[in-house]
């Protein structure tokens, strides 16, 4: 069932706007709901009902006796504050998720990305981000990274630190700072990870039973 009768665009922006929709409770009864969206009024996902990703969060290790985990310690302009997070970033139009993926942890931190390749689609199902503020979608991708870390391809805009965490330091990141969400969910899986197979745990449930693989 419709829940909404009409949505306006509130700004002009060239990143994230503010929508409006005269929306409808289970009653059926008017009232203003906001979102936030990336895409023009025509192609929010409630329009066009396609879940295309907007971004792409990298999950990436080196490949090491006992694995680090790549994080960044970016600043975030909302909090006035460095926040831990992973490297991540918008996909481009006509850009598959996986070569953002690359791109982007390149521009951040320097390092090349192989990735872990499933052979299952479970993988490519993007994910919404806030789904109660926003019609933003993201995919994880997970892989391993080599080369040296640096912060020169950061545009002047980004003020990124790299950290490359192992399991201590990513509890003492988890207990005592400043993190995203999914830097968090993450970082604890990050914890469990075997170091002698650290993706053995992705390609075992993408080939349960039920799932199929290519």
């Amino acid at each position: 069932m419709k829940r909404y009768k009409k949505v306006t665009k509130l700004t002009d922006n060239p990143f994230l706007n503010l929508y409006q929709m005269d929306a409808l409770d289970k009653e059926q009864k008017e009232f203003n709901y906001y979102f936030a969206s990336r895409n023009d009024t025509e192609k929010l996902k409630l329009a066009v009902q396609e879940n295309v990703p907007e971004g792409v969060t990298i999950f990436a290790m080196t490949q090491e006796a006992q694995p680090r985990m790549v994080l960044i310690k970016e600043y975030r302009y909302p909090l006035d504050d460095y926040i831990y997070d992973l490297p991540a970033g918008l996909v481009e139009e006509g850009e598959e998720a996986t070569a953002a993926a690359a791109r982007e942890l390149k521009e951040e931190t320097g390092l090349s990305y192989t990735l872990f390749d499933t052979g299952s689609r479970i993988m490519e199902n993007p994910a919404f981000m806030a789904p109660g503020t926003s019609d933003e979608s993201n995919i994880t991708t997970f892989g391993y990274v080599n080369g040296e870390a640096s912060e020169a391809g950061c545009e002047s805009t980004e003020d990124i630190q790299v950290v490359l965490a192992d399991k201590k330091q990513v509890k003492i990141i988890l207990e005592q700072e400043k993190i995203s969400a999914r830097a968090a969910y993450l970082m604890l899986l990050f914890l469990a990870v075997d170091p002698q197979e650290p993706f053995a745990f992705l390609k075992n449930c993408c080939q349960e039973d039920g799932y199929d693989t290519v």
